[in-house]
């Protein structure tokens, strides 16, 4: 069927991913072959000490991400994109998105990067005994009760920028597992809640005397597969402003980008993981069994299908590297040569890969905001150096690649040199690794293994959750979401593996010491620095 044609007839299918600095449509045929893109870049802003998105930045962000979308469409097969075979919304995990019984916001929209929770996150994951890392949605709503905010007693509907997008087009108020498991603790047996510490929750807010208990705020869970309802007219009007796309389109069940990354890199099955590089840098394991015990740097979630996973989620990725690239353009164009971001990105990171294996000396911390893997509540981007460092050009981007993963680093130490964890291989994606060979390289030193990124890596969650939105309706009967993904989709894709040298490792290590030792430098840093 040529493209055109499959276009017309809706045999196609949508993600669209709200990512922390971009907002990303793809469009893909039955295959999950790429037809189309959309894309709209934005930035969260620090108001009164909140990172945040106003519901007018969400909402047109979305909108003019499609229009992207369709305008690529029209253009490319001079096609109108009517009708669509499903889509699926995903989004950054976590946050607080608090909304009455008649739909209307209640308080500001909280991100993953705010860490203003540390008593709830404490006491709940005292009570649980099951980590509640800072940014999870019920430390938020706990941490809301907690300061007496009035708002809390209206609440209707609790849940994060993926649930909330997909209510808007379907008017259900569900999620994906993968997403719920960044809202509260997750049964992996009973793929819900967890029922004993929602009972626990609900008896802890008793004395507060609200009208809702924890299950009637929270949406409902769904795995991958199942029906999440579809698009209403009010929802085709809200993502279409061209008044072209038609209701009754099936949609998935949203889900987190955790869970997309997964999708993404092939990475749904026990003994799997990936890596995903951008403004935060999380690494996922998928567990044969749960780990022996409670460790306050890794976060217990599920796959989209609902098989436990181990994650290391650092708050801070690139933000700091891409803000160091920028001024280096800077620089470029008051010299005269002025050079396109792509072109700086590559030529600084391959350049790097001339730097001394530890980085010279050289540390850096691109903490933007607080980071929970180093129990820090507060960020400040620091360069550091010694009078004998080898300062050069070369080792600042590659201290500024290797800090990066930093965080994160420390969380994957827990789970393959204190817990054992065997993975047979690691994909990575995000934008830390488009530059062929050069953060691939060094995420191997650090994790000690062989690192692969596929052909379709920079499509990235947009693309994983077309597929989950693809898996509801090309699916064969009872057909599993990792067989679907490995018969289906990646049988005949190529990517790239790359095995670390024993100097590569020995040098990331000790980079890392590096990075441990100066931890005191950026918490004097926070300390100090309160202009």
């Amino acid at each position: 069927m040529e493209v055109k044609e499959q276009i017309v007839r809706g045999k196609t299918a949508l993600g669209i991913e709200l990512g922390s600095t971009r907002i990303k449509a793809v469009l893909v045929d039955n295959c999950g072959k790429v037809l189309a893109a959309g894309i709209h870049d934005w930035e969260n802003s620090l108001i009164n000490n909140i990172w945040t998105y106003s519901l007018d930045e969400i909402h047109q962000g979305i909108r003019a991400c499609y229009s992207s979308l369709r305008r690529d469409v029209e253009e490319k097969y001079g096609a109108a994109l009517t009708d669509i075979g499903a889509i699926g919304i995903s989004a950054m995990m976590h946050g607080y998105m608090a909304l009455d019984d008649g739909g209307n916001q209640l308080a500001p929209f909280q991100t993953w990067r705010n860490t203003n929770t540390q008593q709830a996150a404490d006491e709940l994951t005292e009570l649980f005994q099951f980590n509640i890392p800072l940014r999870w949605t019920i430390a938020h709503l706990y941490q809301r009760i907690l300061d007496g905010e009035q708002h809390v007693e209206k609440a209707a509907f609790v849940t994060t920028l993926s649930s909330y997008i997909h209510w808007k087009l379907t008017g259900q108020k569900v999620i994906g597992i993968g997403d719920a498991a960044g809202i509260f603790p997750i049964d992996s047996e009973r793929l819900d809640y967890d029922a004993g510490m929602l009972e626990k929750f609900n008896h802890l807010i008793e004395k507060y005397h609200y009208s809702w208990k924890a299950q009637d705020v929270l949406p409902k869970v769904l795995t991958a597969g199942e029906a999440a309802g579809t698009l209403t007219e009010e929802g085709a009007a809200f993502l279409d402003e061209s008044g072209q796309l038609k209701p009754g389109i099936a949609l998935c069940p949203p889900e987190g980008d955790a869970g997309t990354g997964m999708v993404a890199t092939n990475s749904v099955a026990p003994r799997t993981g990936n890596v995903s590089a951008g403004t935060s840098t999380f690494a996922m394991i998928v567990l044969e069994k749960q780990l022996s015990r409670v460790y306050r740097e890794i976060d217990m979630v599920t796959t989209p299908a609902g098989y436990p996973c181990a994650m290391s989620h650092a708050n801070n990725g690139t933000s700091d590297l891409n803000a160091w690239v920028s001024l280096f353009g800077e620089f470029a164009q008051l010299m005269g040569i002025p050079a396109d971001p792509g072109s700086l990105f590559e030529k600084l990171y391959t350049n790097s890969l001339q730097g001394d294996p530890d980085c010279g000396g050289l540390l850096a911390y691109g903490y933007y905001s607080g980071e929970n893997i180093t129990m820090l509540n507060e960020g400040r981007p620091v360069f550091l150096r010694t009078p004998e460092s080898r300062f050069n050009l070369a080792n600042f981007m590659k201290a500024h690649l290797y800090t990066s993963l930093g965080a994160v680093k420390m969380g994957l130490d827990i789970l393959m040199k204190e817990e054992k964890v065997e993975v047979e291989r690691i994909t990575g994606h995000g934008g830390f690794f488009k530059t062929r060979g050069v953060g691939q390289r060094y995420l191997a030193a650090a994790v000690h293994a062989p690192v692969t990124v596929m052909d379709t890596a920079s499509e990235g969650g947009a693309w994983g959750i077309a597929l989950l939105a693809l898996y509801l309706v090309e699916r064969a009967q009872g057909e599993t979401l990792e067989a679907f993904l490995e018969k289906r989709i990646f049988s005949g894709m190529s990517g790239m593996t790359i095995t670390p040298e024993a100097e590569e490792i020995e040098g990331f290590e000790k980079f890392m010491e590096h990075y441990r030792t100066g931890l005191a430098v950026e918490k004097a840093a926070i300390a100090s620095m309160k202009w």
